[in-house]
């Protein structure tokens, strides 16, 4: 799966609502990543692996990962 920094913003919003995201993104510290808040990994690191690293700290289970799965609404 590609993850486009956008796609990265709604999967965060999603998962973690539009203002803890925000929070999370500012002061949680991605030690697979070398420690550097999730802000400063988007900075070098594509947002897929900044994403997946945030996942296994956060303990995202794995089916949640690629984003909610709305229904389709007839």
């Amino acid at each position: 799966m590609r993850v486009r920094e956008s796609k990265f913003w709604e999967l965060m919003e999603d998962e973690f609502g539009a203002s803890y995201a925000g929070h999370l993104a500012r002061s949680h510290h991605l030690f697979a990543l070398g420690g550097r808040t999730v802000l400063e990994a988007l900075v070098t690191e594509s947002p897929r692996t900044v994403w997946f690293a945030l996942c296994d700290d956060m303990d995202v289970p794995e089916a949640r990962r690629f984003g909610r799965d709305d229904p389709v609404r007839s």
